[in-house]
């Protein structure tokens, strides 16, 4: 950072609005030592998770009211939408594992189903995943009326903007996106932030008859846990953080905690591009020759012109960022997008043949490759929703909801979007795509600065260490934040994951015996301990 002057000052100039912006949130107080007030018990109905196919009758559904604000329990509630798969082994049951998937805004309801834990973990706890408020089922957080209202603001947004017009109409939008949540969301709105969040789920903890609750969080849900720890440290029996968020920074400095983000993304990718070279083709189709100098020719043109493909389909700058970091996420699309890297590779340099004279000899460009690079040209959006089509508005808009009110951004747009440049001479790929996550915060009706928020302390010892669990390369949250969450909290140890990837439970077989351990008998793994994931993102050709 400090060899770019521009960076520094442009950095230094929104640090302080965020500061300030920052001090007005209000921390939670420290837990009490009063009994803890009985709450209803939770109105279970047997549901079939899937209907079509046949009912196998170990799962029960419920909406559970909370309260819409806590500062008057007794006023308005909404309704937080459960799942449950019950214990396989009910005269072993220990109580209920508690599952949030992340987003924030990503539906946790059907993680009741959820495949990632073993046997051991079925057998004595019933799986409970749930919809936070605002998300999906549970009274979704809605900023338009109907589908084509919303495509009519989200249409205008470039996920990548680079020239001065297509910033300039990404903030207009991302202002009138704000205008719109103003006028439609209602006054769900005000009361999005994780603090609220860990609230219900102390209600649900209590509501299920637990007296000790045991969670596991992934990515923005290991927030949730940490939080949970913050504020009810008493009350945790076994907390599972995987894929971390770090809970100060992220909750002082949007701003900061979003160019973080950047260089983690930026280091994930320089790993897969790394290794796709080490295995070479065909392990890695686009292991050919120098990956890093293929792959930055590939972002730098399309940083200049999109990639025109013989039907005419274009791949963008926005298009190929957006499905270059989601196959970040995941080490199963890593082969699949070294083909599709490919496949753009060979689109681009085919009329280099053509330039030398040699067009009629030029070989015309195999449908199967233009299939391929079709991939790269479809935008992934931002935040993962469950989408439910039975309204005219059929997403919802969760992610902002609480991304504004959880982190501190300034409020000036242009703020953010000047940050875009110098990120980008940073972290090339997603330095400018990583800026431009922020301006809809600056024109947030309910921002963070106005918002009750809970900013620490982390470190309120839990009898059970929390298990807290970060991948080597995770793109979404560098390995850095997890290292911070481990010494943020008061009792935590971390275990590693050699892995290029954004969460590791369910991907390797040693860390599964760690994660039953700890869930069944409460015992924290051994620090220190570096894991191999099950599968390698380009094994050996048969």
């Amino acid at each position: 950072m400090s060899r770019f002057t521009g960076t520094v000052l442009a950095v230094t100039s929104a640090l302080a609005l965020v500061a300030g912006s920052a001090a007005a949130a209000v921390a939670a107080p420290a837990p009490g030592a009063a009994a803890e007030a009985k709450v209803a018990p939770v109105d279970w109905k047997p549901c079939n998770p899937d209907p079509s196919q046949p009912d196998p009758k170990i799962y029960d559904c419920a909406v559970y009211q909370v309260p819409l604000d806590y500062d008057h329990p007794k006023g308005e509630t909404t309704g937080i939408a459960m799942m449950r798969r019950r214990a396989s082994d009910p005269a072993k049951r220990i109580g209920s594992l508690f599952l949030n998937p992340g987003g924030p805004g990503g539906s946790g309801y059907l993680w009741a189903t959820t495949t990632r834990f073993g046997k051991d973990v079925q057998d004595r706890f019933d799986l409970v995943g749930f919809d936070p408020r605002g998300v999906a089922r549970s009274n979704p957080l809605k900023c338009f009326t109907t589908d084509e209202e919303a495509a009519g603001v989200n249409d205008r947004m470039v996920g990548v903007p680079v020239t001065r017009a297509e910033i300039a109409q990404t903030i207009d939008a991302t202002e009138d996106y704000s205008d719109a949540c103003s006028r439609n969301a209602g006054p769900l709105i005000e009361h999005m932030s994780t603090i609220n969040v860990v609230r219900d789920l102390d209600r649900m903890r209590r509501a299920v008859g637990d007296s000790k609750l045991n969670f596991a969080g992934f990515s923005y849900g290991t927030l949730i846990g940490a939080t949970y720890a913050g504020m009810y440290p008493d009350k945790v029996r076994a907390v599972i953080v995987d894929g971390n968020v770090d809970p100060n920074l992220r909750m002082h400095n949007g701003v900061e905690y979003d160019r973080q983000r950047a260089t983690g993304f930026e280091v994930a990718l320089t790993e897969f591009l790394k290794r796709c070279q080490t295995a070479g083709a065909p392990r890695c189709a686009f292991g050919e020759g120098d990956t890093r100098v293929k792959f930055d020719a590939l972002r730098d043109h399309l940083r200049t012109s999109p990639v025109t493909l013989p039907d005419g389909t274009q791949v963008t700058l926005s298009s190929f960022t957006s499905q270059v970091a989601s196959s970040l996420y995941a080490q199963r699309l890593q082969a699949p997008l070294a083909v599709s890297l490919q496949a753009i590779h060979q689109v681009l340099n085919a009329p280099a043949v053509a330039a030398q004279g040699l067009a009629a000899a030029a070989p015309a460009v195999d449908p199967a490759v233009v299939e391929n690079a079709k991939v790269l040209a479809k935008t992934v959006p931002n935040a993962l929703r469950e989408a439910l089509p039975e309204t005219p508005y059929s997403s919802d808009d969760s992610y902002y909801g609480v991304n504004c009110q959880d982190k501190p951004y300034p409020s000036n747009p242009w703020t953010l979007a000047n940050l875009a440049k110098p990120w980008e001479k940073e972290s090339p790929t997603f330095g400018r795509y990583q800026a431009f996550d922020g301006p809809t915060c600056a024109s947030w009706p309910a921002p963070a600065r106005d918002a009750e928020t809970f900013t620490g302390p982390w470190n309120r010892k839990t009898a059970t260490p929390v298990m807290v669990i970060g991948n080597l390369y995770d793109p979404a949250t560098n390995y850095g934040f997890a290292q911070r969450m481990q010494r943020q909290l008061g009792n935590a140890v971390l275990v590693s994951v050699d892995v290029v990837e954004h969460c590791a439970v369910g991907r390797s077989a040693a860390l599964n015996k760690l994660v039953t351990d700890y869930l069944v008998n409460q015992k924290a793994p051994a620090p220190g301990q570096l894991l191999k994931p099950d599968a390698e993102a380009f094994p050996p050709v048969a």
